[in-house]
């Protein structure tokens, strides 16, 4: 319906919220039918006397509803309405549980996506042949050209384009260790690696870590006394503590592996989110490092895709059959779609967007937790980190933290019933005792406003003991 022009005036709400709820009122009215086309945004920004940018919100809040498709080239379509019985509302939940990077929200970056999804689609026939494992030309120097934002410049054939960090991680191990051998680790590691260690039957070691990350002197002695087969590190950004180690401190473990010939498992997860930062161990002991560039968390975390560099090429030839195994290949529509984002800019857009909107929630929850009056150093986080990391006051445990917003974080959101999802540091131990600490993540499908809400809950949680908290339930 080209002539199609709602009446806005009536709505209080952001002119982008009024807009999708005036195609939801029109789609429930019979006035605006499955399969019409709603007109042009710039149509209708002018007939409204809107911004461009106003209508194209609206048009993405409205897809989110479910209630209209943007098809590339053709423009913004009515969906067919489901009709389903009414279902018992049930608690909202907030989760803070997952580690992923903010969803993009601009009209502008969100076409600009979908525009790479369209272009690869032109070839779709071909991507659904199988292809050669490790990555076809145009995706390794796609790759190639990605890690080079890192300092990276290995030679292709120690580059391997791998079904995400997940699947390469599992590789790499399977090649380094056998079932009872030593894995170190920091005392506070990727969950992911515990699940991965306990599947292979490894004995994953953790070790002290300081405000700098591993000690050395402790790398070394595990090193005499346990003979271990790799040390797996997450050195930006680390999950969770978000910690980065400083040039120095990898500069000295990079010291200690090469002097024990001890294989370096660098999951660099996080590493393209600080425009600026310290080098990679690959770039500082390349002969020894296993280096892994996951998409997940810098793009999107259902781009399953990673690049792999390994030690050597030779190095690579085991490591390829390993993951041939168990994978086969990497999707090459995902892949496809990661080498088109990379060399359109778009990556770079989204990394961009990604960086300013942690930014923003980091700044919120510095400010909202900052009303709990905690000890000082309670709140370990960094500006550019998708979570937090909150070492909790006396007398609070993590279980009895995680349990209370489980049961009645819903005040969060004006009391309509509903639960916070935290994660407690138990999932972090690599072995002995878990801090009391719990993670906070702040990225994700939440929104700003939403995020808040929690935090604030959390913090006025934090003020008071957890036996006067108890009142509440």
């Amino acid at each position: 319906m080209a002539d199609w022009i709602p009446d806005l005036s009536r709505s209080d709400r952001p002119r982008y919220v009024a807009l999708a709820d005036a195609i939801a009122e029109d789609v429930t009215a019979g006035r605006l039918a499955a399969g019409d086309r709603l007109p042009p945004q710039r149509a209708l920004a002018k007939a409204l006397d809107i911004d461009f940018t106003t209508v194209a919100r609206g048009y993405v809040e409205a897809q989110k509803r479910g209630l209209v498709e943007s098809r590339v080239g053709q423009g913004t379509f009515v969906l067919r309405q489901r009709r389903e019985p009414p279902r018992p509302v049930g608690p909202a939940m907030v989760d803070l549980t997952m580690n992923l990077p903010p969803e993009p929200d601009d009209p502008v970056l969100l076409q600009r996506m979908q525009q790479g999804l369209a272009e690869v689609g032109r070839d779709l026939v071909g991507l659904l042949r199988y292809q050669s494992f490790g990555g076809a030309p145009a995706d390794k120097a796609a790759a190639l050209g990605w890690l080079g934002r890192r300092g990276l410049a290995p030679a292709p054939e120690r580059v391997f384009v791998t079904p995400g960090a997940h699947a390469a991680l599992l590789g790499i191990l399977t090649l380094l260790a056998k079932p009872g051998e030593v894995v170190l680790c920091e005392a506070l590691t990727y969950p992911g690696l515990r699940a991965l260690a306990a599947r292979l039957r490894l004995d994953l070691v953790g070790l002290p870590m300081d405000e700098e990350g591993i000690v050395p002197d402790a790398l070394a002695q595990a090193c005499r006394a346990l003979r271990p087969r790799a040390l797996y590190l997450n050195p930006t950004l680390h999950n969770p503590t978000t910690l980065t180690l400083p040039a120095p401190r990898r500069e000295a473990l990079a010291e200690v592996v090469r002097g024990h010939g001890v294989p370096l498992i660098e999951d660099d997860a996080y590493g393209f989110i600080p425009p600026e930062g310290p080098p990679p161990f690959a770039a500082l002991a390349p002969e020894l490092t296993w280096h892994v560039a996951g998409l997940a968390k810098c793009i999107g975390a259902g781009l399953r895709a990673a690049y792999v560099v390994a030690p050597e090429a030779r190095a690579g030839w085991p490591f390829a059959a390993v993951l041939r195994a168990g994978n086969v290949m990497a999707s090459p529509l995902t892949v496809a779609l990661a080498t088109r984002w990379i060399e359109d800019g778009t990556a770079d857009a989204l990394l961009r967007f990604i960086r300013e909107e942690s930014a923003a929630r980091q700044k919120i929850a510095a400010e909202v937790l900052a009303q709990a009056q905690l000890p000082p150093g309670s709140v370990r986080a960094d500006p550019l980190a998708f979570n937090l990391w909150l070492e909790l006051p006396q007398p609070w445990s993590r279980a009895a933290f995680a349990q209370h917003m489980q049961a009645s974080g819903g005040q969060a959101t004006g009391g309509q019933g509903g639960a916070i999802g935290v994660v407690g540091s138990d999932v972090f131990a690599a072995d002995g005792r878990p801090p009391e600490a719990v993670r906070i993540c702040l990225g994700g499908p939440v929104d700003r406003a939403t995020l808040r809400g929690a935090l604030d809950y959390m913090a006025h949680t934090l003020a008071d003991s957890p036996a006067a908290a108890a009142t509440v339930l």
